[in-house]
């Protein structure tokens, strides 16, 4: 599984032209499953991304995280996170998980998130399309790869 984690002022997904789900500050998760995934991964990466230490503490340093200081997050799923762009122009996604797969880890995925003591989780919808907006602080953002643990 892969994040794209972006520490954000506030953002909101907008899914198949309705409301806007908002966030204030917080975490904004780009959320991808690889096919050879297991959803053994979702607990600890959710994990991971809600104790991440990247928000500063009282002396400007980053060592504090969404969840200690009662942020929200905003997931959505990408599976273009797992494109391939080695041969020619046209990136190939046939590593990127199909459903079942692919909706069994996302929703692992969402369902531990909200286990991790965060003010709240709002998120896209799977294979939906989706417009999301943000204001990244710092900016802070980075990629966590379960295939590098």
């Amino acid at each position: 599984m892969r994040v794209v984690l972006q520490r954000v002022a506030g953002a909101s997904v907008t899914v198949n032209g309705g409301g806007a789900r908002v966030i204030g500050p917080g975490l904004v998760l780009l959320v991808g499953i690889k096919d050879t995934d297991t959803l053994d991964l979702a607990p600890k990466l959710a994990e991971k991304c809600a104790h991440l230490r990247i928000f500063a503490d009282e002396e400007g340093k980053l060592n504090r995280s969404a969840a200690e200081l009662g942020y929200s997050a905003l997931v959505v799923s990408n599976f273009t996170l797992y494109a391939n762009t080695k041969k020619g122009k046209r990136p190939s996604f046939i590593a990127a998980a199909k459903p079942p797969l692919a909706v069994d880890a996302y929703e692992l995925f969402l369902a531990e998130l909200e286990k991790q003591g965060l003010k709240e989780v709002k998120h896209g919808e799977f294979g939906a399309d989706m417009q999301v907006s943000l204001v990244n602080d710092g900016p802070v953002t980075i990629l966590l790869d379960t295939d590098e643990w």
